[in-house]
């Protein structure tokens, strides 16, 4: 902190790609900490914006350091904040409410319609530094490997997706091996659930769910319909857990659903879902469908470490490599190939790696 200058990526223009530059460290206000990052982990987001797709194109506004999963120190708290210290080891829950929209006070701030996403409306944390208002803060145990820490922002998803209904001795279809359908897999086993379906193209995903606690890996291309109806006696799935965002795995996963059953549904589909048999797939079925938005704030987060901290959920088979922040490229790279499931970066070197 010497030069006050910090090495970071940053999205420098409306272009696909990313560029590693030198940016001033940010000064903490009153209500805000300065965390020096150990690690980030790169989200399904950051690919977006790494692509720089339609979606990046309508939300994101370069020039911007983006990134926005994160573990670190506290080096620096403003005049204001009283519940964090310096050297408290950190995570930060990433949505940055108002506090006074009618979802912020009546206990839904994690659908605030005011909300600021950290290394999306504002500066991320691929980055040596960064500042975030203390209330977003999460205190870590610090022997918590840093990337398991950083990790926790997107397990929070799969958390809120998995647990927004009973899964134990029930049959659960995962649509879509990302790593949040991963964690969400890993998730449903820790919860005892009775048959564990996972569904992708990916055969590395596919063994990752086996890893993660899957009794059924199965390829998405196949006839998943007959798979599930054979496995539960013709009833079909009690709980899916959508993840894939893709038409026809939300198709498939609707189709597989028992009558009565529980959709949850996190995947966005890029186009919407102009096709979608409304009628035969929730109306008739009498199921109900739950939208997933992020963190319950802040709910989801004791869930969050009860499952890691508390060893229920090892989220380390799906952090695949561990690089430095200058090798951001290589990291998006491996990503868009489907060679890795959850990246972490450090940006002070790999000494914290496992």
């Amino acid at each position: 902190m010497a030069n006050n200058t910090m090495r970071a990526v940053q999205k420098p223009s409306a272009a696909p790609g990313a560029k590693l530059i030198t940016a001033p460290i940010p000064q903490p206000k009153r209500d805000e900490v300065l965390i020096r990052v150990r690690a980030s982990t790169i989200c399904g987001t950051d690919l977006h914006i790494y692509k720089w797709d339609p979606w990046a194109q309508s939300r994101f506004k370069a020039p911007m350091i983006f990134g926005h999963e994160l573990a670190g120190d506290v080096v620096e708290v403003g005049s204001d904040v009283t519940m964090v210290k310096v050297g408290d080891f950190v995570s930060a829950e990433t949505h940055i409410v108002c506090g006074y929209c009618y979802q912020c006070r009546t206990g839904a701030a994690h659908i605030c319609r005011n909300v600021e996403i950290i290394g999306v409306d504002r500066p991320g944390c691929f980055a040596e530094y960064i500042a975030v208002p203390a209330v977003n803060v999460w205190r870590n145990d610090p022997n918590m490997p840093p990337a398991l820490a950083a990790a926790q922002e997107p397990f929070g998803n799969a958390v809120h997706t998995a647990l927004a209904t009973n899964l134990s001795t029930r049959n659960v279809l995962v649509t879509g091996c990302g790593p949040i359908g991963l964690f969400a897999v890993g998730i449903a086993h820790a919860a005892g659930a009775k048959q564990i379906f996972a569904t992708d193209i990916n055969p590395k995903r596919l063994e990752m769910a086996r890893t993660m606690g899957a009794t059924h890996a199965l390829d998405s291309r196949d006839d998943v319909v007959h798979h599930v109806l054979a496995a539960t006696e013709g009833e079909g799935v009690d709980v899916l857990l959508e993840m894939s965002g893709h038409p026809s795995a939300i198709d498939q996963g609707f189709r597989s659903l028992r009558y009565g059953g529980f959709a949850s549904l996190l995947g966005l589909p890029p186009n919407g879902l102009p096709d979608f048999d409304l009628a035969n797939h929730v109306v008739f079925k009498g199921a109900t469908v739950y939208g997933v938005s992020g963190r319950k704030m802040f709910e989801t987060w004791y869930q969050t470490q009860a499952l890691v901290a508390g060893n229920k959920v090892d989220l380390r088979p799906i952090i695949t490599h561990h690089l430095p922040l200058e090798e951001f490229e290589t990291a998006f790279e491996l990503m868009l190939r489907g060679e890795a499931a959850k990246v972490a970066l450090y940006p002070h070197g790999l000494d914290g790696a496992w």
